[in-house]
């Protein structure tokens, strides 16, 4: 076991952010881990920033990730992954969700959108690994926007030793049971498009 994983999940309201905090915190939990959780909606019901934080230790002691230490950040909307660089650890993981919630000072022509390559360089320029995930996309194609975020923790599966199965059977105890194997084909999806 690991000495410690930490992750950080950014997203917007209706992202399905804090679902898929919750299945991570399960999976720590089913593997033996000490798990702590933190989150914050703020106006996460009118498409606002929704952060929650994880950690999978033998003792975590606070759930709150400390600056500079985060190995793992899920972002589940473009912008919102760069607001958080000054948290992750050197060597950390960035998986971006390649899809844009346009915020309303861009909307009003009052800023611009960053580009892709600006995201990019912000989480680099952190020590970041970034990796771009087509999960709105693939969500699309199994018909249901929400799918994202399960796609995404499809991928971030792929880059820990916890196995398939006991991830596959949180997704499916958490989520609500008509959508169950929706579900578990969006977690599949992100696996292979992680060893693609």
């Amino acid at each position: 076991m690991k000495k410690k994983f930490d992750f950080l999940f950014a997203g917007v309201g209706g992202q399905g952010t804090i679902l898929a905090s919750n299945i991570v915190s399960e999976v720590g939990v089913r593997c033996g881990y000490d798990v702590k959780k933190s989150e914050v909606h703020g106006m996460s019901q009118r498409g606002g920033a929704v952060e929650s934080h994880v950690r999978w230790a033998e003792r975590v002691y606070s759930p709150l990730i400390e600056e500079g230490t985060a190995d793992f950040l899920l972002g589940f909307e473009m912008l919102e992954s760069a607001r958080w660089p000054h948290y992750l650890a050197p060597g950390s993981l960035v998986l971006v969700n390649n899809h844009r919630v346009m915020p309303p000072s861009v909307n009003l022509g009052q800023e611009q959108y960053p580009t892709e390559k600006e995201i990019e360089s912000i989480l680099t320029a952190a020590g970041a690994e970034v990796l771009w995930v087509e999960g709105a996309a693939k969500a699309d194609e199994l018909g249901n926007q929400a799918l994202a975020g399960v796609v995404l923790l499809g991928v971030l599966s792929t880059k820990l030793t916890e196995p398939a199965e006991v991830w596959e059977q949180a997704v499916a105890d958490l989520v609500p049971a008509k959508f169950k194997e929706l579900n578990i084909q969006a977690f599949r999806a992100g696996r292979e498009m992680a060893e693609k």
